[in-house]
């Protein structure tokens, strides 16, 4: 693994798209098989892609999971671990994939209105973080900030990427 990239675009509309780019040799990442779009539990425990979504400001926040296989998950979370799956598939997102020898890339576009109707408009701090499953099937887990010693992609402190409100 040489390093994990991620681009956010959020658009006036309320649309958010997130793409990971995982620099690596592919061949050494168990990467899911694919399958049809639908909602899946435990994608951390393999290769997954997650965005944890919170209004600034507030404690609640939504955790998304993108798995390469086309699965995903929504949490919705009152405050810290406060929470559980959202079995609603209006939520599913939209989940495109790309490999080749060297760049592991998923896409994944959300609209923020099936989140909630002040999602669009409001400021969001954003954490953004990766779990990679090697061939030998060992764990590897990257964010754009690890608060703690110890991986917890549910630490607020962890939720850096900040995104204002769009222009009216």
């Amino acid at each position: 693994m040489r390093g994990v990239r991620v681009v956010v675009r959020r658009s006036p509309s309320g649309v958010i798209a997130f793409t990971f780019h995982v620099e690596a040799d592919v061949t050494r990442i168990r990467i899911p098989a694919a399958a049809s779009s639908r909602i899946a539990t435990g994608l951390w425990q393999h290769t997954c892609f997650e965005a944890f979504i919170a209004i600034d400001g507030r404690a609640e926040y939504h955790e998304l999971n993108f798995a390469p296989s086309g699965e995903w998950a929504a949490y919705a979370f009152r405050a810290y671990r406060d929470g559980g799956l959202l079995s609603e598939d209006t939520l599913a997102p939209s989940i495109a994939l790309r490999a080749d020898a060297g760049v592991l890339e998923l896409g994944a576009v959300l609209d923020l209105r099936r989140l909630s109707p002040v999602h669009p408009r409001a400021s969001l701090r954003v954490g953004i973080s990766a779990v990679i499953e090697e061939s030998d099937g060992r764990l590897s887990y990257w964010a754009l900030r690890h608060p703690a010693q110890q991986p917890d992609f549910h630490d607020a402190a962890g939720f850096t990427l900040w995104l204002e409100s769009p222009p009216a």
